[in-house]
């Protein structure tokens, strides 16, 4: 943070705001966002630091510390660049014309700690931090809930990237040692208390590609859209998977190609996930919330079918370990990373455990990141 603000100085000479803008995790409810479904996300303390300030010109300088590289463009001339990165800030400013908010040019650093390619959602973070910060810097008056509308779209449109809003959401609306349940279409929320007390959030990065996951992402989407058309046939009120339940789906399971049936299996007992893990956080049995968490991925492997050799790996390996209270592939899939509730003393021995047994069978190392529960995004103050 200190270095992106003296950066910041010594480029532009003058004082910049500071904003911090977090990544998230996402505790249960995997792929249940596009069926209308709940999730249950939380801001984790890996973040993009934003240094920003208005510059009294016309002209918007962006630079992104981490690479290395700069852009520069007018307010009144945005559009696609053809480099990736500047379009997921350049496409939040457009979100922000489009909406009818006016602003002048603005000078920008940032940069931070969240890995790449991990499922940490980078992205939403960049999107959600300049969002917030033009809003505050230009005093824009934008309730929270409108600007992850707009991140959203500018992941949509500039990125190119059809995500769902729990990303954005998570990234805004994170509170410190609380996990969020959202309702993804009616975009309700509410948050519940997550008591690490004795415990700590472990993940494990595969480091494997997702190079499957957009077009399976794709095929699981039209799946479940096969299902709610069967479904449609005896239920007119079913628009989703998120309108049905596991006694309907069972009762004309005849109906269903099998592999259409497995998919909404998945989907509506994964829903019922997110609600029983509310229930258990609510009475303080976080062992439960591990045990669903296991089941989560038994559904994502078996069913759903996202998973992959090295990710499974990874929950087998600590499944029947005493020290670890769940763990589950997290995100969309084919890589990334496993999400793991261990025992907070045992942390530095079991990621031993892992790195060893992991680079054993697949010959590189996975990485561990140790993290902890923040709020979303948020003014952080200056260092003087």
């Amino acid at each position: 943070m200190t270095h992106i603000q003296d950066f910041f100085i010594q480029k532009y000479q003058h004082q910049p705001t500071l904003f911090t803008a977090p990544g998230r995790i996402n505790i249960i409810g995997e792929h249940t966002d596009y069926n209308m479904g709940l999730v249950l996300p939380a801001a984790i303390d890996k973040a993009i630091t934003f240094a920003v300030a208005p510059n009294e010109s016309r002209e918007i300088r962006i630079t992104a510390i981490d690479l290395g590289e700069e852009v520069s463009v007018f307010v009144d001339e945005i559009s696609p660049l053809n480099r990736q990165w500047p379009n997921y800030l350049l496409g939040v400013v457009d979100q922000l014309q489009r909406n009818g908010y006016k602003f002048g040019g603005f000078d920008c650093v940032f940069g931070g700690n969240i890995p790449l390619g991990a499922g940490l959602s980078s992205s939403a973070a960049v999107e959600c931090g300049l969002a917030f910060a033009l809003n505050h810097i230009f005093d824009l008056g934008i309730e929270k809930m409108e600007l992850v509308k707009m991140a959203q779209l500018a992941e949509h449109t500039y990125a190119g990237v059809k995500c769902g809003i729990m990303d954005q959401f998570a990234s805004t609306f994170g509170k410190e040692n609380h996990v969020v349940r959202l309702d993804c279409r009616s975009l309700d929320y509410e948050y519940f208390p997550l008591n690490m007390s004795g415990y700590k959030i472990m993940l494990c990065n595969t480091r494997v590609s997702h190079s499957l996951a957009d077009s399976e992402y794709n095929t699981r989407r039209e799946e479940c859209e096969t299902g709610v058309q069967i479904l449609q046939k005896h239920y007119p009120g079913v628009q989703s998977l998120r309108d049905t339940n596991i006694q309907q789906l069972q009762k004309h399971v005849a109906e269903f190609p099998p592999v259409i049936y497995q998919r909404c299996k998945y989907v509506v007992e994964e829903i019922q996930r997110v609600e029983d893990s509310c229930a258990a956080l609510n009475e303080g049995n976080i062992e439960h919330v591990g045990q669903l968490m296991y089941q989560s991925h038994h559904g994502l492997q078996h069913e759903y079918q996202v998973s992959c050799p090295e990710l499974d790996f990874l929950v087998d390996l600590v499944r029947d370990d005493p020290r670890v209270l769940g763990s589950r592939m997290m995100g969309g899939g084919f890589g990334g990373c496993t999400i793991n509730i261990v025992k907070a003393e045992a942390v530095e021995g079991l990621a031993e455990t892992c790195i060893n047994a992991y680079e054993k069978q697949f010959g590189h190392k996975p990485e561990i990141y140790i993290t902890s529960i923040t709020d979303g995004c948020r003014l952080t103050p200056a260092n003087s």
